[in-house]
């Protein structure tokens, strides 16, 4: 088991496929008139939904950056319509539906407050954000446009509008957006951040750096570019540089410097993943429930707890992290990966086979699965309608499928050692099948039957012949 789990580990951090951070854009509680936004359960004030991004290096890592509602410029915000009474309503309740986890209530709400009121550009964004997270590309592109034709400079919405175009693979359309809106407000910090998160993303580390700081030359406290400038040196593996950059976010350098942003989330799940990566197992795990308590929308900071607690054996636990996880990200394949290992360990098998077809037909390429799904058929008597033989022998055909897929640098595993086990279970399975089947055995030969009674009834002569001796006594003597 610790060694299916580390390879879990490894594939959570590890290049599965293709993707980059997106840098997302939050904060539209409220409207310069309407007052702040429904309160979050800690007491402070609730953000508007967080885009889900994609991996650093992999489905799996999301990390978002938060823009403030007020511009990034320090100016003071101008042109803002006040949202209509209904709308605000309706948007409260969407804001609700988010925070429990209910996208699709969400979308239902914010769709609902942007009807009412056409200039409700908060609601706009956020449904945009809610579409995002539900796969919905067209979607949220079109209401993040339309959050910005009510206000051209609305930050959050720019960003998340420039950086989805580029996770969509429409890097190009993404620059040229971008450049386009840094040129008409030039003393955007946002926009200049979002830019080099772009630049990142395709691996241009030189270009995101310079942009960031080009960023903070905008404004010194923008937090958001800092965590560009420590992502990138993660894309780029300067591990120490991300980590010198987040110390200086969380923790500062002293009472002349003092931390920027203790409480940041992105900047503790990043440090939390290098930490892991280093197998500082405590001060990971320390970093990422940090993370998963200061946003439960956080969908990477809960998967990667809950492999921590698989590791440990508390299989519930991890479940539970990975339900509520995959409430605001559906598609997180690393999640849906985990959860049907809880399942399996829960001895939840049909549960657990669901997901992992799930992530086979997401993920065709990804090898962990197919090793996942030789434990299920390997521990399982019987599942998906099969037999006990046809079970043994999916999980045989599974393994051997890792084998062929699995990545070279994974270095060696207990997978033969498993076939071995699966080999031998299908051995007994036959034996006892065979011997199930078995003609029954031929019934026992009857005794031999007795010798039949002398002619007469009498007994037999004795052995050597003469007559019997005369009845009542002695034979008499001869005559003469």
């Amino acid at each position: 088991m610790s060694r299916l789990l580390a390879k879990l580990r490894a594939t959570a951090i590890g290049p599965v496929g293709v993707g980059c951070l997106a840098l997302a854009a939050v904060a539209c509680g409220g409207d310069k008139t309407g007052g702040p936004g429904p309160r979050a359960p800690t007491g402070g004030q609730m953000d508007a939904p967080k885009v889900g991004g994609d991996a650093v290096t992999a489905p799996g890592t999301q990390q978002q950056t938060a823009v403030a509602d007020t511009p990034s410029s320090g100016e003071a915000a101008t042109d803002r319509p006040a949202m209509s009474g209904a709308a605000r309503e309706a948007y409260q309740a969407g804001m609700a539906a988010f925070q429990s986890g209910d996208l699709d209530g969400a979308q239902v709400q914010f769709a609902k407050a942007s009807a009412a009121d056409s200039n409700a550009y908060q609601a706009s964004y956020s449904l945009g954000v809610v579409r995002e997270r539900l796969g919905d590309t067209a979607g949220a592109l079109a209401a993040y446009r339309k959050a910005t034709a009510v206000v051209p400079d609305y930050e959050p919405a720019i960003v998340a509008y420039g950086v989805l175009l580029a996770r969509s693979g429409k890097v190009q359309d993404a620059e040229s957006y971008l450049l386009e809106l840094e040129g008409k407000f030039p003393k955007s910090a946002a926009i200049t951040a979002g830019l080099a998160e772009v630049k990142s993303m395709q691996g241009l580390s030189g270009d995101a750096q310079r942009l960031a700081q080009t960023a903070l030359k905008k404004n010194p406290n923008f937090k958001p570019a800092m965590i560009v400038i420590a992502r990138d040196h993660y894309r780029a593996r300067r591990l120490d540089a991300a980590l010198f950059a987040l110390k200086g976010i969380l923790d500062g350098f002293g009472p002349e410097n003092p931390p920027r942003d203790a409480d940041n989330a992105d900047a503790r799940l990043l440090r939390g993943i290098i930490y892991k990566e280093r197998g500082a197992r405590k001060a990971a795990m320390e970093e990422l429930q940090r993370a998963a308590e200061l946003r439960p929308d956080l969908v990477e900071a809960k998967v990667q707890v809950a492999v921590y607690k698989l590791e440990a054996g508390n299989a519930a636990e991890a479940v539970q992290l990975l339900e509520g996880a995959l409430k605001y990200d559906r598609t997180h394949v690393i999640a849906r990966l985990s959860l049907g290992d809880g399942y399996r360990l829960l001895g939840r098998a049909p549960d657990a086979l669901k997901e992992f077809e799930w992530v086979l037909s997401k993920e065709p390429s990804l090898a962990q699965v197919h090793y996942n799904l030789g434990l299920l058929y390997l521990s399982a008597e019987t599942i998906g309608g099969l037999n006990k033989l046809q079970t043994v022998e999916k999980a045989l055909a599974e393994f051997e499928k890792y084998k062929q897929m699995k990545p070279r640098s994974t270095g060696p595993d207990d997978t033969d050692e498993l076939i071995n086990r699966a080999k031998a279970k299908k051995g007994q399975i036959e034996a006892e099948e065979a011997e199930k089947n078995a003609p029954p055995p031929p019934p026992p030969e009857p005794p031999p039957a007795e010798a039949p009674p002398a002619e007469g009834g009498g007994k037999p002569p004795a052995e050597g012949g003469g007559a019997p001796p005369a009845e009542g006594g002695d034979q008499p003597p001869a005559g003469g």
